[in-house]
């Protein structure tokens, strides 16, 4: 394990502190895009997506509107940047990436997700009837091949869902391994769909690891390894191109002129870790990814901050990893994604518990939109960019001033419509106390 100690110490003493702050990446390169290891590439995620859109479409009929396709909306939202940018002359334009709207498993895990038991489910029916005599995913053959394996996967909610509903779908046995801070509105949705839930005590690493030591002793048991999954950082990489898409048909270019600025709530990493690579490949210097992280649990800010690839947990720290945010509660940062990021991210800044429900008031007053806390949690990046020192530190290192008033910031809300009605009740009453208080 890395020291503590190779953390600078004014951040250290920071977030021991659990004081909201804006970290600026110092090995962030603009014009780096990233690698992949092999032949993997965004444009096979995507070219796999359309091949089986209309499986999806023909077993989930929510999707079926949308033709298959995994796709959320871009929300234009004026309202919410004059509540936190009220006197800025320069805010550019809000957008929020509804993700948290998405079909199915309703957050941002579903592509990820969706992605990866596609894969699976092709190569089951490769090796076991050839590329060219392959049945359709979704046939009679297809799902009597499929019955005969396990699906596993370690969460603390949305990936769950995710797959455990496409697993099922498809025929598959699917299997959630939940930590003990998972919500338990999520465990008895998997359930209602037949899906099988083993609860461990613990953190999210817990019940990943009690999840792949499992399906390592049994052959017809696959594991979706969040930490360390290629094909999820895919199946995420390809929203960067839906955003290319949607931003075009509204006119919206992005250059030196018209710089973009998407921040992305952050947990083990794969997700946003995903859309950020997918991001710098399409957009290249001139899009800037921040990762939004809880007080108690920012660990991919501690594990890029280390300058190190041995690993360091925000328990190695001295912090708690207890937080309202349940989808990002996670201690240790993938240690696939972290060092991909290192030269990707711009930054990562910290939300305390309260921010993340006024913040979920504030949208539902101002847009209408219900989302659950973890999503709001990059709600406050425009607000660090543009109005603390650090912030401005960063624009002015990178010649963005002069751009700022046509700047597009993008808030990538990443979970909430599948949440209960009560759930949504509960989390606005207390945003509505803490704002009335504020």
């Amino acid at each position: 394990m890395t020291s503590p100690e190779t953390i600078a110490p004014a951040l250290l003493q920071t977030l021991r502190a659990r004081a909201e702050t804006l970290w600026l990446n110092p090995a962030y390169r603009p014009e780096a895009i990233g690698e992949l290891p092999g032949d993997l590439s965004i444009d096979d995620a995507h070219t796999r997506f359309l091949r089986y859109a209309p499986v999806l479409a023909r077993v989930f009929p929510e999707l079926a509107k949308q033709a298959g396709m995994i796709e959320s909306a871009l929300v234009d939202v004026p309202g919410l940047c004059d509540v936190y940018l009220p006197q800025s002359d320069a805010p550019g334009t809000w957008f929020i990436k509804c993700d948290h709207a998405l079909p199915v498993a309703g957050s941002i895990k579903a592509r990820g997700g969706f992605h990866e038991v596609l894969c699976f489910a092709e190569r089951l029916l490769i090796e076991n009837f050839s590329a060219d005599a392959a049945p359709e995913l979704d046939s009679d053959m297809a799902r009597a091949l499929f019955a005969d394996y396990t699906i596993a996967v370690g969460s603390t909610g949305n990936l769950g869902l995710a797959i455990g509903m496409i697993s099922a779908a498809l025929g598959f046995r699917a299997v959630v391994h939940m930590s003990a801070d998972a919500k338990e509105w999520k465990k008895a949705r998997l359930r209602s769909r037949g899906i099988k839930v083993v609860e461990h005590a613990g953190d999210y690493a817990k019940a990943v690891e009690a999840g792949r030591a499992l399906a390592d002793a049994d052959p017809l048991v696959y594991f979706v390894d969040d930490e360390h999954s290629l094909q999820l950082f895919l199946g995420y990489a390809v929203a960067a191109q839906e955003l290319h898409r949607q931003l075009s048909a509204i006119g919206r270019s992005v250059d030196a002129d018209n710089p973009l600025f998407v921040y992305l709530p952050c947990g083990v990493g794969g997700a946003p870790g995903g859309v950020t690579y997918g991001l710098k490949q399409t957009f290249g210097p001139h899009v800037h990814c921040f990762f939004a992280e809880p007080v108690a649990s920012p660990c991919m800010l501690v594990q890029l901050a280390s300058g190190q690839d041995e690993p360091l947990s925000v328990y190695d720290i001295g912090l708690d990893n207890r937080t309202q945010a349940d989808g990002l509660a996670v201690g240790l940062a993938s240690p696939l994604v972290a060092p991909m990021m290192r030269s990707l991210l711009s930054g990562v800044f910290t939300v305390d518990d309260d921010r993340l429900f006024r913040d979920v008031y504030t949208l539902k007053q101002q847009e209408n939109m219900l989302v659950e806390p973890s999503a709001a949690a990059c709600f406050s990046g425009p607000y660090w960019l543009l109005e603390s020192e650090a912030g401005q530190q960063y624009l002015d290192a990178h010649q963005l001033l002069p751009g700022m008033l046509n700047a597009i910031h993008v808030l990538w809300s990443t979970g909430g419509s599948l949440v209960p009605a009560q759930e949504h009740e509960r989390f606005q009453e207390r945003g509505r106390q803490l704002s009335v208080g504020a």
